[in-house]
């Protein structure tokens, strides 16, 4: 059965100048990037109170953590995107290697959530990676629907997967004030947006529309 119909209808009511999850990426690690750049004046420390040295050495430490955060969730969110494109074409393929790289793109999930132990706690880590690996079970009945040329399933599926990005960008947003909810939630959106796209295109055949 030809799934076009099914598929194609959903994604497209949107406009998609999606950036993707890089773009949430540079957003997540965009609140430390006035620290990364600021630089402590060797002589002024010298020449400073027995206490400033201590509140430098501090501040210094703080930096580095927001480095390593920065890095860490680029890194991370190009490898959701790269393991998240190897599923859906693993998927349309029939490929025997669906299972392995499923697993592969939950494991990314614990290292997301992992990611801000650090900086918001074990709770919030676990949160976060559950909310994740949420998203990407939800994927399973779009793609299977989708597949089958079950327009209604389709559209359940998809209202679903939607959901569920919005409670991970309400989550983002409430950790730190410096991701704005409203931007957020339109990242998300745009990221599973862009993914229905190029796995219709899979599932059709329309490869290098895909790519």
């Amino acid at each position: 059965m030809n799934p076009t119909p099914a598929l194609g209808a959903i994604p497209r009511r949107a406009a998609l100048s999606a950036v993707g999850a890089l773009a949430l990426a540079t957003t997540l690690a965009g609140c430390g990037t006035e620290a990364v750049g600021h630089q402590h004046d060797a002589a002024a420390v010298h020449a400073a109170t027995a206490a400033e040295p201590v509140m430098a050495m501090a501040h210094t430490s703080a930096s580095s953590s927001t480095v390593r955060l920065y890095g860490t969730m680029r890194a991370l969110w190009a490898q959701h995107m790269e393991w998240t494109w190897s599923v859906v074409v693993a998927f349309a393929a029939d490929s025997p290697g669906l299972s392995a790289s499923i697993d592969r793109l939950l494991a990314n999930q614990d290292d997301l959530g992992d990611a801000i132990k650090p900086f918001y706690g074990s709770a919030a880590a676990g949160q976060l990676t559950s909310l994740l690996r949420t998203h990407i079970t939800e994927a399973v009945p779009v793609l299977q629907a989708a597949k089958a040329g079950d327009t209604e399933a389709l559209g359940k599926a998809v209202d679903a997967w939607y959901a569920n990005a919005e409670q991970i960008a309400d989550f983002l947003a409430a950790a730190n004030p410096s991701w704005p909810r409203g931007e957020m939630r339109q990242m998300m959106r745009q990221h599973i947006s862009q993914t229905i796209t190029y796995a219709a295109e899979q599932l059709q055949g329309q490869y290098a529309a895909s790519i």
